[in-house]
């Protein structure tokens, strides 16, 4: 491919994503996977304009996500993750990255101005983008959670406090790998339903407390010796995130240890890649947030208290972990 060609398919890229997140929306592939279907049928179902529904189902096929047979669609392997009934469902994720679309195009004025004018946090959203959001979280999360819970070493820990912890993803995998561990589930009132649901779901009602409260403002539940930061401090200035982290200094038993799980950059800030870019997303998407190189996070949680700082996993994705200890 000649370099000209190469920077123009890079470029045209989010025409195929605009298309995909156009039919979740519609939820066009829920509809497919309960029934092969024609587009006459499809547009009576979802009440939309017939020659644009037809449009859009035959650039999913153009583009391998949907297969056609005489006029009929059908899903394929990989838009069957987007229907809302798969068991592993990548939807919520899907919906979500609709929502942030709005912030993206916005880009050039973000970095023109320094921030989004009307920025509306995710907390003040209404609840079904909010539920969007916890859901997209729950699908990165699920298979990361286990991954990490299975590299650390979680022996010796009684109390898990997972902080901002959502409908308890990460909480869920820590007390399956440490059976005798209990954990509370800090979070706002408006998702604690979401963690309750998913802990009925998970017969481990009887080990976890949820605890309402904002992590950014509220004192933090006492009584624990591990406290989790799991996609947190990316959503914060540094100066929130000391806030952060001196209370749970003054929360955590002494002995106990804090454990953050975020993107965490080299210190030139281009790897990994993935964190670069989520920079971006940090930059339309919140009002101070960003991703943190190890000696910046490394430096605030010193100056709450804590020692012992270690970068204890490394990854590209949003999975490294960084450890620290309240001294004894």
């Amino acid at each position: 491919m000649h370099p000209p060609d190469a920077i123009l398919e890079r470029t045209r890229q989010f025409m195929t994503s605009r298309i995909i997140l156009t039919a979740a929306q519609l939820d066009i592939f829920t509809l497919l996977e309960k029934q092969p279907d024609s587009a006459n049928s499809l547009f009576l179902q979802l009440g939309v304009d017939p020659r644009a529904l037809t449009r859009l189902l035959d650039a999913l096929v153009a583009a391998e996500v949907l297969d056609k047979k005489d006029g009929i669609y059908h899903n394929t392997g990989q838009s069957t993750l987007l229907s809302a009934n798969h068991p592993e469902t990548v939807r919520p994720m899907v919906l979500h990255m609709a929502e942030v679309w709005d912030s993206w195009s916005h880009l050039t004025e973000v970095v023109e101005k320094g921030e989004k004018p009307d920025l509306v946090p995710m907390t003040e959203k209404d609840d079904q983008t909010l539920e969007a959001f916890i859901g997209a979280m729950h699908v990165a999360g699920r298979q990361m959670a286990a991954d990490i819970a299975a590299d650390l070493d979680l022996s010796g820990y009684k109390k898990l406090l997972d902080i901002g912890g959502a409908s308890g993803t990460y909480t869920i995998a820590f007390l399956n790998k440490a059976p005798g561990l209990s954990a509370i589930v800090f979070d706002l009132p408006r998702v604690l339903p979401m963690a309750e649901s998913r802990m009925a779901e998970n017969q481990m009602a009887d080990r976890v407390e949820l605890r309402a409260g904002d992590y950014n403002t509220d004192e933090m539940p006492a009584g624990c010796d591990l406290a989790l930061l799991s996609a947190i401090i990316h959503q914060n200035s540094p100066e929130q995130n000391r806030s952060l982290y001196t209370r749970i200094h003054q929360a955590l038993e002494p002995g106990g240890a804090i454990l953050i799980r975020d993107h965490i950059m080299d210190e030139d800030r281009t790897n990994p890649p993935g964190g670069a870019i989520f920079a971006i997303n940090m930059l339309v998407n919140t009002r101070g947030g960003d991703t943190y190189t190890f000696s910046e996070v490394k430096s605030d949680l010193e100056q709450a208290g804590f020692t012992d700082v270690a970068l204890v996993r490394e990854g590209k994705s949003m999975d490294c972990v960084v450890m620290a200890v309240k001294p004894s």
